[in-house]
């Protein structure tokens, strides 16, 4: 009693102890509260109080707790600033705020790494600005087409700004509401000056007065001062601590963005937020986090100080870019980031391109970091350059594409732009290697990114000056004279005079084999992209270019190493190509669109292509000249034909990139992923696919494999263009050799038509004069009667491939011209002159008519034939207008001679005339086509001609047995004798007792499939003795050891020579061990490629009867040396201990494997609904017993496990379990709970027996308890004890055992509450249900935290797909000890969830991840597709995703059919893998 009184009394103490001290802190408080406020110094006093608390809090303790720290320094030193802040207690002056004013119109999330942000394709001003989850869920773009990716860290949610969004700037929750305090800014002055004074410390500074600590100086300071140290810790603190005062109020933040933009009282030092950009690269990385997060949450959420704060930013830009290329940390954590916020606000970048002439500061900035890279010439060479260095500078182009989305007071800033491309014209010239390979190959990847940072600025210049007649002109006219003033690739040698078809050239010679050229000219594509065609001469650069393309494709340049072929490919593919070769195209366009005679024009391409004596007959051919014709005819093909260019013919950007989808779509069918990568980018990184797709294009959904596929639609096939100027070699090949097939299959001839193109407008209508001109004429005629004279070294059918689509090209314009207008009006005249010949040379059409006949040139026969026949088309055509307009003249002039009654008759009579003139004209050309049947003759139809399959139907049937596997009453066992093949050496052998063995490839491995207790697997004792595998089975099936087999057989002497051999040439191969485990007896099967790590070998079919004494006697010693194998593999996998074949546990282990793969099979059957024996494979088992007492087993077994079943049912008592037996009430719960087992034991009995079960059992799964209860022998009324007759033995024996578990269930301790059993039929486990829509994933995944981590660092969530736990995976936080080794936490949890094998959806990846073991895994693309059909891995697209059932369906049969190692090893067979990657850290 004594005790408990003292008990008593100490507790009470304590209490008054308690309370005595927090009323002593509290007067403390609000004392300190009343001196700060009535102090005349407000911050003297701050800074003395916290000279006194911070450093007793950060560095006076021996030892320190960061538990301890955290509560210290709320309660001494955060609290106090929030009182003194609210004037009282800060919970009740908070709720006082929030009553008071409402939240911000702006939600101001910031990201953290890793955080899944949203952007609304349809409403984003640009792809920057992005919603969190919360806003993104409560705003009008979920409904719209988003995309979703990763955050990188350091932005934050653009919600609420009304220049970020076309419409629906806000969600649901954030209104405006400005507030300002006069207290929050005098405490916000004095702590931000205190928090930028401790992050920009430097060694040389010293404390201020007020922070002096009491003690005298330290004897010797080394690094830093501990006070320092304290302070700075607490700054940090502070950082936090401001983020969340300025969200409680608007007024608390336009208070705070007021303090830190103040102009300094020393002007010759910047505000305190401009000294902690200045400073940022000497901070450390969670300083630097801190100052970004302080930033994104007050200075960018209101406007005008968002404006102040651009204008600090820009007028430091320069300075801080410098310092970003001296740093060694990402952009992601730089200051410089955040230009992407300030730039990319419409507003902002207008005031200050007006205000701050930013485009000028950005690009001057460039141009002052790649001085370094200027040569002699002022031109840039990047020989030697440095890397790292080159790729942070090009991470400013970024800031000048944002700002240059505005056309007003732009051309200063274009100017010092064009001094940047200035430098870039002519860079990186080549010239033509002779004699000898080029030592050392030249840098060349700088030039080229830089043209691709540069590519949408380009564009956006261009499209601006377009739309601006007044500032077109002067951008003109800058760049003209800039582009002037570049003086390389200069003419050498004066102007010459060049004859050709009586035309005279007077043009400078340049060759682009002999003199320099360079493929980098920006200021002359700038030019084209104006539209301008007023400057032919500024066509010569843009055709040096076109011809060392042609060059190169010719092997001309070998030499030069395969620098130059990198350049040539850059120049023409996807990422590149819009603002280079297009570019170039459009110049020759322009060039040949101006008032240059179309003679000279050609002319001039043969000139630079150096084909004009080869032309004019003056030299020898030589391979590489027909290389060039063939590039040169390619060109005046693009030149004349590609006229999808918005300005060159009448079209849209939408029908621009409908033909290419289309061309893309001619080659195969693709997915839109594939599509995506083949089309170019805007600004926006929009490919414009989506309007148009469906106009040009059906989709094919996927199934449970692959992708969906888009096909071309067949009416958009007239478009094709064989010679589609986007095509790269192989893919032209392979487009026509697809759409020939095409025609072929649909009994059309081969003949690859030009298309119609779209016409000219006005100011390009002069191109086409190029097809009918003299010098086409020539080159056509010279080219075709090379090959009509058939000299093989002076033609290639790839040359008359693209003659004849020339001809064809000028034939359509013609007839096209013919059909809008009438023949006078036409001047296009190519048919006249193919027509006409000479003494020295045929006409087009004669050639034609020859070389149609040549056996080497079989493939262009119908091309040829398609071309005369429009040829004939054309011509007969002007012959018929000509024909009549001369009779017409003639009734003129006859009805000028009569009198005017006769008029009348006479118009009769010439309408007459007319008309039978017409016969004639009709006549005259059906007797034309008769006798030219050749030219109409269609392509014969070509069909596959089926044979018609006989079936054959069985019409005797054998006499049915009775279908009984066990008892007195059992069907006979099959009489087939066993024949099977080896698949090593080919032999067939029957399975015989006394036989060399033959074995089945089989892998063991252990399984969770069925367990009732996921997460609970038993351990093994080291000695064997654990009592993790009794005698019988579990019920709750923890774990078990399941064997499988893909079925093929292989002698056991053949199996054993390949298994030395796998063994000795696997050691060598690299990362072998990752595919299989050498040491645990892994192998590959011979012909399916199929992981096994054991064999099981084939019981004969001879009825025989165990002798379990003498199994030798039994079976050869092959036989018998093979079934222990199996068995100690088996024991050896199920235990995890070491091979041991005198362990009694050996054979009990062979048994619990045969009992679990049985269940597991019918499992997999029930699960997929499918029959139990006609789902399996045809195999005839082995009837190894005939034993009778197997009978009287089954009996017993079954009442034991209908005991179970009622044991275990829920709600169920005593007095149930007597009606049962007596009043048969819970009959239909027991029937249901035993079928799975009469189903194995059906499985079981029928490869113990071979007997063949019955018919029902092949075709369905429902219903089958009677032919169940038949095939095992057991009574059809086992289930109504009232229609037992005791008279048969079998329905006797079943009365017996009941009789006598109704004394067992009498005495039976068990009440009514029997949980704890496993109950019947056992729950089939699936993997976790999923949601639909992949973004409640990201949602789970970015409100997770990490267990055992509290820092902001970048997680990798992963959701296990057995039981849905959530993990933190690849992070050093959660790793853990598992037989002695650090693994991940994903390795740990498959060890206790799966028996080691795992499945695993990485949410932020968007895949798969598939374990085995501690080394061996493997990715598995994710069930999740776009509405292209596509997976979307590490949300590279971020369109958004939805679940595909059916592939989800695919990844539960393949866990249930135990098929995930093997996928492994299938998956790390296919990839080669150079490295490693270390899966146990998952």
């Amino acid at each position: 009693m004594v005790n408990l009184l003292l008990l008593y009394l100490n507790l009470f103490t304590s209490i008054l102890s308690w309370l005595s001290c927090t009323f002593t802190h509290f007067r403390f408080l609000q004392t300190k509260q009343r001196e700060w406020l009535d102090a005349a110094d407000s911050r003297a006093e701050l800074l003395h109080y916290l000279k006194e608390q911070v450093p007793q809090i950060f560095c006076l303790k021996k030892e320190s707790n960061p538990q301890e720290e955290e509560e210290l320094t709320q309660s001494r030193l955060l609290h106090p600033l929030e009182c003194f802040l609210f004037g009282e207690d800060p919970q009740e002056g908070l709720e006082k705020l929030k009553h008071s004013s409402t939240s911000s119109q702006l939600c101001g999330r910031v990201f953290k790494e890793g955080e899944t942000v949203y952007s609304c394709r349809d409403c984003a001003i640009d792809p920057t600005c992005v919603l969190c989850m919360d806003c993104f869920q409560d705003s009008v773009h979920k409904s719209h087409r988003y995309k979703m990716h990763a955050s990188s860290g350091g932005g934050f949610c653009d919600c609420g700004d009304v220049e970020a969004w076309k419409i629906g700037p806000c969600c649901s929750k954030h209104d405006p509401g400005p507030e300002l305090y006069e207290r929050a800014e005098k405490l916000f002055r004095v702590l931000l000056r205190y928090v930028t004074d401790f992050l920009v410390w430097e060694e040389t500074f010293e404390l201020p007065a007020e922070l002096q600590p009491r003690y005298g100086p330290p004897l010797r300071v080394e690094i830093l001062h501990a006070a320092v140290m304290a302070h700075q810790t607490f700054a940090l603190r502070l950082g936090a601590w401001f983020q969340k005062i300025i969200s409680y109020s608007v007024g608390f933040r336009q208070a705070f963005c007021q303090v830190a933009l103040e102009p300094n009282t020393d002007r010759d030092h910047p505000c305190l937020i401009s000294t902690l950009m200045l400073h940022d690269a000497r901070m450390y990385k969670g300083a630097r986090k801190i100052v970004h997060e302080l930033i994104f949450c007050s200075m960018l959420m209101e406007t005008e100080f968002k404006r102040l704060f651009a204008i600090e930013f820009t007028k430091h830009y320069k300075q801080l870019q410098k310092d970003f290329i001296n740093d060694d940390h990402e952009r992601s954590i730089s200051i410089t980031a955040l230009s992407v916020q300030i730039f990319t606000v419409p507003t902002l970048a207008r005031q200050l391109i007006e205000e701050g002439n930013v485009i000028k500061v950005v690009v001057d900035t460039v141009m002052e970091l790649l001085h370094e890279h200027l040569d002699e010439t002022n031109r840039f060479y990047f020989q030697g350059y440095n890397s790292d260095k080159f790729s942070r500078i090009q991470v400013i182009f970024h800031d000048l594409r944002w700002i240059t989305d505005l056309r007003r007071q732009f051309l200063e800033g274009f100017k010092v732009f064009l001094g940047l491309l200035k430098c870039m014209q002519g860079m990186e010239e080549v010239k033509r290697q002779f004699g000898q390979h080029i030592a050392v190959e030249p840098e060349w990847e700088a030039g080229f990114s830089l043209q691709i940072q540069l590519r949408h600025i380009l564009a956006m210049f261009q499209d601006w000056c377009s739309s601006d007649d007044e500032i077109l002109l002067l951008a003109f006219k800058e760049c003209h004279e800039i582009l002037m003033q570049c003086n390389n690739q200069p003419f050498h040698r004066e102007a010459t005079d060049y004859y050709m078809c009586k035309n005279i050239l007077h043009v400078r010679p340049y060759k682009v084999s002999q003199e320099p050229v360079s493929i980098h000219l920006p200021i002359s594509r700038l030019l084209a992209g104006m539209k301008s065609y007023d400057y032919t001469q500024l066509a010569e650069y843009p055709l040096r270019c076109v011809v060392l393309a042609a060059q190169v494709s010719a092997e001309m340049w070998r030499r030069n190493g395969l620098s130059l072929v990198s350049q040539v490919y850059y120049y023409q593919d996807v990422k590149c190509r819009d603002e280079m070769y297009d570019k170039d195209i459009l110049m020759l366009q322009v060039g040949a669109a101006s008032k240059m005679d179309p003679n000279h024009f050609l002319m001039l391409i043969l000139l630079r292509f150096e084909l004009f004596d080869f032309f004019n007959g003056n030299c020898s051919s030589k391979d590489q000249w027909n290389r060039l014709t063939e590039e040169m005819l390619y060109l005046l093909i693009v030149i004349v034909g590609e006229r999808y260019v918005p300005g060159i013919s009448q079209v849209t950007k939408e029908d621009v990139t409908m033909r290419e989808v289309i061309h893309l779509l001619c080659i195969e069918p693709m997915a839109h992923s594939s599509l995506v990568k083949g089309l170019p980018e805007n600004e926006s990184h929009e490919t414009g696919l989506e309007t148009v797709i469906a106009k040009v294009a059906t989709f094919k959904k996927p199934g449970v494999s692959g992708h969906g596929l888009y096909e071309v639609k067949k009416e958009r096939l007239v478009e094709f263009n064989p010679f589609f100027y986007h095509y790269s070699r192989s893919q032209h090949s392979k487009a026509e050799e697809s759409q020939k097939k095409r025609r072929t299959q649909e009994g059309n001839d081969k003949a690859l038509r030009p298309p119609v193109p779209p016409a000219f407008c006005p100011g390009f209508s002069n191109i086409v004069r190029l097809l009918c001109c003299d010098i086409i004429i020539h080159i056509l005629r010279r080219v075709l009667l090379r090959a009509a004279e058939d000299r093989a070294t002076l033609w290639t059918e790839a040359m008359i491939q693209r003659a004849l689509h020339l001809i064809g090209q000028a034939l359509l314009e013609e007839k096209t011209q013919l059909e809008d207008s009438s023949v006078e009006e036409v001047t296009f005249d190519f048919s006249l002159k193919a027509r006409i010949g000479s003494e020295q040379s045929k006409s087009v059409f004669l050639l034609l008519s020859k070389i149609k006949a040549l056996p080497s040139l079989e493939a262009q026969k119908d091309m040829v034939k398609w071309v005369l026949q429009v040829g004939y088309f054309c011509h007969i055509h002007i012959y018929i207008y000509i024909y009549i307009c001369v009779c017409v003249c003639v009734c003129v002039y006859i009805y000028t001679d009569k009198e005017k009654a006769e008029r009348k008759r006479k118009a009769e009579a010439a309408k007459l005339h007319r008309q039978k003139i017409m016969a004639q004209m009709s006549a005259m050309q059906k007797n034309f086509i008769e006798s030219n049947k050749m030219l109409y003759e269609n392509m014969p139809d070509s069909g596959m001609q089926g044979e018609p399959v006989a079936t054959t139907e069985s019409c005797a049937m054998e006499q049915r047995e009775l279908c009984v596997a066990i008892g007195p009453h059992r069907g006979s066992t099959p009489p087939e004798r066993e024949v099977l093949t080896c698949i090593l050496c080919q032999e067939e052998q029957e399975v015989v007792a006394q036989a060399p063995a033959m074995v089945l490839t089989a892998c063991v491995q252990r399984s969770t499939v069925l367990t009732q207790c996921r997460g609970k697997i038993p351990t093994n004792r080291a000695d064997g003795s654990g009592t993790s595998y009794p005698l019988f089975m579990p019920p709750e099936l923890a774990v078990g050891t399941h064997t499988g087999s893909c079925g093929h057989v292989m002698h056991a002497t053949c199996w054993q020579k390949y298994f030395e051999a796998v063994q000795n040439t696997t050691r060598n191969r690299l990362h072998a061990e990752l595919i299989i485990d050498l040491e645990n007896g892994e192998y590959l099967c011979p012909l399916c490629k199929s992981l096994c790590n054991t064999v099981v070998p084939l019981i004969p079919l001879e009825p025989l009867t165990f002798n379990y004494q003498s199994l030798r006697i039994m079976f050869s010693d092959s036989i018998a040396e093979m079934l222990v194998v199996c068995a100690t593999t088996v024991h050896r996998v199920g235990l995890q201990t070491a091979p041991n074949e005198l362990c009694p546990r050996v054979p009990l282990m062979a048994w619990n494997t045969c009992a679990f793969t049985i269940q597991a099979i019918e499992n997999i059957l029930q699960e997929e609904d499918k029959s139990l024996f006609g789902s399996l494979q045809n195999r005839q088992p082995s009837a190894v017993s005939s034993a009778y007492n197997h009978l009287h087993i089954l009996h017993l077994v079954t009442m034991a496990h209908m005991l179970q079943i009622l044991l275990s049912s829920t709600g169920t008592n005593k007095k149930q379990y007597y009606y049962y037996f007596l009043n048969y009430s819970v009959a239909e719960r027991v029937k249901r709970g035993i079928e799975p087992f009469l189903r194995c034991a059906a499985l079981f009995f029928n490869c113990l027996t071979g007997v063949h079960p019955p018919e029902e059992l092949f075709v369905t799964s429902q219903g089958q308890m009677e032919a169940l209860c038949s095939y095992l022998a057991l009574p059809s009324n086992v289930f109504h004890p009232e229609r037992q007759n005791p008279d048969s033995q079998v329905d006797f024996d079943f009365l017996l055992i009941q009789s006598c578990f109704y004394f067992v269930i009498k005495a039976s301790p068990y009440s009514s509450s029997l949980n704890s059993f496993c109950r019947y039929p056992r729950r089939r486990n699936r993997l976790i249900d999923l949601p639909e829509d992949y973004s409640a994933l990201l949602n789970q995944a970015s409100h997770f935290q990490c267990p055992k981590s509290t820092d902001d660092e970048r997680k990798h969530p992963t959701l296990c797909l057995f039981c849905g736990t959530m993990l933190c995976s690849q992070s050093s936080c959660c790793l853990s000890q598992l037989d002695g080794e650090d693994v991940g936490a994903c390795t740990a949890h498959a060890a206790t969830c799966g028996a080691g094998v795992g499945m695993f959806l990485r949410i932020r990846e968007c895949e798969i991840v598939l374990m085995a073991s501690k080394t061996r895994g493997s990715t598995y693309p994710a069930p999740y597709l776009d509405d292209y059909g596509e997976t979307d891995p590490h949300l590279g697209r971020g369109n958004p995703l939805h679940l595909c059932p059916e592939r989800y369906r695919k990844l539960n049969q393949l866990w249930q059919q135990h098929c995930i190692l093997e996928e492994i090893a299938r998956s790390l067979e296919v990839v080669n893998v150079m490295f490693a990657f270390e899966w146990q850290m998952l």
